[in-house]
């Protein structure tokens, strides 16, 4: 059986801080699982549709059978690709058991941490993540499993955020406090073993885990309600809202584990971060990478990129 026995000890979650966190493998993941958490995470899957123009996915499937959704989270994608098809079967998995017990009989969630060797599963016709850095020391190796469970000819796309604040028109100072946040967080990140900036890796990544026909899209999102354009101010509104509620989330576990702060430090510290997100003064947005890529038929010379570093022998 590819399906987990639940044990009830893992809704038993990890109370710290005032919020929750995933029992199953705790500590391996720095964000709470709360209903919170859970809303935001709901408001940032519709933001990303927004951006998408209403687009799931982006590699060209052809009625696949079998999709994985790695870190399903509440598991809203994964519905909706249930939604969208009855004749697919959809696995989502995760660390939290945080997804609604009803759902389409096609679509089934699994407590299971990608980080194992066994992934439990036949091969699939389309593997999809989102949203998952600092969730992996080396996403490199998720990537050359997926591409191991992967039927030839199937596809994987990452859907991913890109934490580095950008600005086009001179508008964000030196010392803009939100920016600033990103560097101290990413520091924190870096001492736990857990990056975040890997968005604009990805593509290299396939290429070198032997993807073929490997595509990169950027989008930007604005941070707040900045544009003048009345569907990007829309859209930046609701991420403003979505990076104002997961501001503590975001910094609790790595600013205390990562930087030895405490909670009274970084609540202090939030203040200043959450007054410069709101100034629409700073013209600020981020980057959304989407990246896909196929796996070579059995009888196509897939040429994998060389290695980023040389080796030594």
């Amino acid at each position: 059986s590819s399906t987990k026995s639940v044990n009830q000890s893992i809704f038993d979650f990890v109370r710290e801080n005032g919020r929750t966190y995933h029992r199953y493998q705790a500590g391996s993941y720095m964000f709470p699982n709360d209903q919170f958490e859970n809303e935001r995470l709901d408001l940032q899957y519709e933001i990303l549709k927004v951006l998408f123009k209403g687009r799931n996915y982006f590699a060209p499937l052809k009625s696949p059978k079998k999709i994985l959704d790695i870190g399903t989270g509440t598991g809203k994608w994964a519905i909706e690709m249930g939604t969208w098809s009855g004749r697919v079967n959809i696995t989502g998995t995760d660390l939290s058991p945080i997804q609604p017990e009803w759902v389409p009989n096609n679509v089934k969630f699994v407590i299971d941490d990608a980080n194992e060797e066994d992934w439990m599963l036949d091969p699939m016709d389309y593997i999809h993540t989102r949203i998952l850095h600092g969730c992996f020391e080396d996403f490199r190796v998720v990537i050359a499993k997926a591409f191991r469970y992967l039927k030839p000819g199937a596809w994987m796309e990452s859907q991913e955020y890109m934490p580095t604040v950008y600005c086009d028109d001179g508008t964000m100072s030196p010392d803009y406090a939100f920016a600033e946040w990103t560097q101290t967080q990413d520091r924190a990140a870096m001492n736990m073993g857990k990056p975040l900036r890997i968005g604009n890796k990805l593509k290299r990544w396939y290429e070198q885990a032997g993807f073929v026909d490997v595509h990169e899209e950027i989008f930007k999102l604005p941070i707040n309600s900045w544009p003048k354009d009345p569907q990007w101010k829309m859209l930046g509104r609701f991420n403003e809202t979505n990076l104002l509620d997961g501001l503590q989330a975001f910094s609790l576990q790595p600013f205390q584990k990562g930087l030895d702060w405490t909670k009274d430090e970084i609540e202090v510290y939030l203040v200043h971060v959450r007054k410069a997100l709101s100034d629409r003064n700073v013209h600020a947005y981020h980057k959304i990478y989407v990246v896909w890529g196929r796996k070579p038929f059995e009888d196509e010379l897939g040429v994998p990129s060389p290695p980023a570093q040389p080796s030594s022998s």
